[in-house]
């Protein structure tokens, strides 16, 4: 099924389903025109709304706008602009409403899912109807997710609704990353793109991680938690495998011993360099080598 055209999809579901804990509802995709009336026609009643009434779900759903924009509000949020690449969730019993701007119409995406491990997103505090709106949403990853269910909810292969799942779980996990850094997305880039840098350049000495995170403009802690948002690790344990990673490059392309590989890498020891390498890759410095 390609993006871009529309879609759309409203599924029965069964009991085997709905122990799987996590299970696609509806699915689809619409380009509204400029001038077109909103909502178009021919979505079953309990999915079908008017601007003046709104609608209350009894499912998630999670909608993506691709080009265009509008309004959406909840009692929650109030009214809010959308624009393009922002994406919306909506919550079960929540009021909603949302449109496209006559002017400019807009193309939208959007999955609806419910289950005992979709309630466990709202019960755990990692989305929150508060805060629905997802900006910067419009990603290729984000975009393959809906072209796989398409694709798979157009073929219904056997056990299609369990395969929907994990396309599904993937797709909140992404957005639920794409949360987490949006609002400071570019400022978290630089500067991790920054110490990174640094590191690379003393990769043969010592660091001081604290003055680094205050050329920054911001305490160590902070530098600390946004680095390992960013790479999934700690500034230290992050600079400590690179040089375990250069000390494997020296250790089969030169003929150093493993005390002038430490040394020439700023360990404090031969010692601390073979415990710390054996702890990294499984193995020491002296078998790694054997192996060339």
């Amino acid at each position: 099924m390609p993006l871009n055209s529309s879609y759309r999809k409203y599924l029965i579901t069964f009991e085997q389903d709905e122990k799987w804990g996590f299970f696609v509802n509806s699915l689809g995709s619409a380009k509204i025109n400029k001038g077109d009336s909103y909502p178009s026609k021919g979505h079953p009643g309990s999915y079908m709304f008017s601007w003046e009434k709104g609608r209350v779900l009894d499912e998630f759903q999670f909608v993506l706008i691709t080009d265009g924009e509008g309004v959406f509000e909840t009692k929650e949020t109030g009214n809010r602009k959308i624009s393009d690449g922002d994406g919306f969730l909506l919550f079960p019993r929540v009021w909603h409403r949302y449109k496209p701007r006559k002017k400019t119409g807009w193309t939208e995406y959007w999955v609806g899912f419910s289950g005992t491990l979709a309630k466990e997103f709202l019960a755990n505090g990692f989305f929150t109807s508060k805060q629905p709106v997802i900006p910067k949403c419009k990603r290729t990853n984000i975009l393959g997710y809906f072209d796989s269910l398409f694709k798979l909810f157009n073929n219904e292969p056997f056990g299609y609704q369990r395969l929907a799942s994990g396309i599904c779980l993937q797709l909140m996990a992404e957005l639920y990353t794409i949360q987490q850094i949006s609002d400071k997305e570019d400022l978290l880039n630089t500067m991790v793109s920054r110490a990174k840098h640094i590191m690379y350049k003393q990769i043969n000495e010592s660091i001081n991680l604290e003055e680094i995170a205050t050329e920054f403009g911001v305490s160590y802690s902070k530098f600390r938690a946004d680095f390992k948002k960013q790479t999934g690790t700690s500034p230290l344990q992050y600079f400590l495998l690179l040089k375990i990673e250069k000390s494997k490059d020296l250790l089969l392309q030169t003929n150093k011993t493993q005390k002038e590989i430490a040394y020439s890498l700023g360990f404090e020891s031969d010692y601390y360099f073979n415990r710390l390498f054996k702890q990294k890759i499984g193995m020491t410095p002296r078998q790694f080598r054997s192996k060339r």
